[in-house]
């Protein structure tokens, strides 16, 4: 798909909160070996969200670099859409709340907000809509967010990789951009390999099913399709940004389609900070932008259970230079970390849940 008006990306910025915990620490906790149990997964720790943090803390945060990047007034941002699938309210939008907070479309608050959800590619889906929007020439500018705070199960396989962060875009005309998405493209088919019931505190899924069927083939697709629309081969680009349910996936497919490892591993941060899930491939992006030089081509592919890809060409250009310092990059927040025990990640998550309360004994 290629929008009548050229639209790119005018500003960036991400979150990752500070708290962490080791894979090991996790496995421990449930009286695992590590190295037998999971250590394959390429996941040596994930971020965990402070009792004060949320999906909405971290879309402002991520938001605001974004803004600082952008250089442009929030009172611009015609339309607000958030993509996650851990939202603070089950019936309130996290958009609404971001729109007032920053204070988007000015006094009267002339905006279109909206929650987006399509699991993992929830942060992908707002942007394409945003694309729609400016393509179309019914708004200049749109802030597309992916954040979550995504919880496994306890002692689940998702317990070492479900994390926290997220990821922002300010989308505008390709003449005020840093980077112009010069073409997207979006496969989705009924794969139900990742699920959670209304009621249910944590999702399900199908173990490897969730690999072949869903992840491998549907970024496989659309990554296949868009080259196909836009003539390009993996030799033309210089990274290549896949999602990262862990550190393997995003590698093992990027070789089959005929990326070198040397293209995907810049984008590459769930080794460091878990899976992020909407924000996934967008902080990967976000990485990448942190380093890229006018001139190379990025390819970007996101995929959400259920199942989904998105599929986008990116193409950096000369403005980059002179926002990429105003706002903490992403490696700014992988480095800034404290660790957390088990016992206090549990209390975090509030994966304690209390029948009684105690406080007046």
């Amino acid at each position: 798909m290629r929008a009548d008006r050229k639209v790119g990306i005018v500003g960036w910025g991400v979150y990752v909160p500070q708290w962490r915990i080791r894979s090991e620490e996790l496995a421990r906790g449930w009286g695992r070996d590590w190295k037998r149990y999971a250590a394959g997964i390429m996941v040596e720790e994930k971020s965990v969200p402070g009792l004060d943090e949320d999906t909405f803390t971290i879309a402002y945060e991520a938001s605001v670099n974004a803004l600082r990047r952008a250089r442009i007034d929030p009172s611009k941002l015609r339309a607000v859409y958030v993509g996650t699938e851990s939202k603070p309210y089950a019936v309130k939008t996290t958009a609404t709340m971001l729109i007032e907070a920053l204070g988007a479309g000015g006094e009267d608050r002339l905006t279109t907000g909206a929650d987006y959800e399509f699991a993992c590619k929830a942060g992908t889906e707002a942007i394409q809509s945003i694309i729609g929007l400016i393509g179309s020439g019914m708004i200049d500018y749109g802030l597309a967010v992916g954040a979550d705070t995504a919880q496994g199960a306890p002692g689940d396989a998702l317990e070492y990789t479900a994390s926290a962060g997220g990821a922002a875009y300010i989308l505008g005309p390709a003449e005020e951009s840093i980077a112009i998405i010069e073409a997207s493209l979006s496969h989705v088919t009924d794969t139900p390999d990742f699920w959670r019931r209304q009621h249910e505190r944590y999702p399900a899924h199908t173990r490897a099913f969730t690999g072949e069927p869903a992840y491998f083939k549907h970024i496989m697709t659309a990554a296949k399709k868009l080259m196909g629309l836009i003539g390009t081969t993996p030799d033309d680009y210089d990274y290549a940004i896949f999602h990262q349910p862990n550190g393997k996936f995003p590698l093992r497919v990027g070789t089959r389609l005929g990326f070198t490892p040397d293209k995907i591993k810049p984008g590459l941060i769930t080794p460091y900070i878990g899976n992020t899930y909407s924000g996934s491939a967008l902080v990967g992006l976000a990485a990448v932008l942190d380093q890229a030089k006018p001139g190379q081509k990025i390819l970007v592919v996101s995929f959400g259970s259920g199942a989904g890809s998105d599929a986008f060409h990116i193409e950096v250009n000369d403005k980059i230079e002179e926002v990429r310092d105003l706002a903490p990059k992403v490696m700014d927040y992988v480095n800034r970390k404290r660790y957390v025990d088990y016992t206090t990640y549990a209390r975090y998550r509030r994966m304690i849940r209390m029948l009684h309360d105690f406080s007046a004994y």
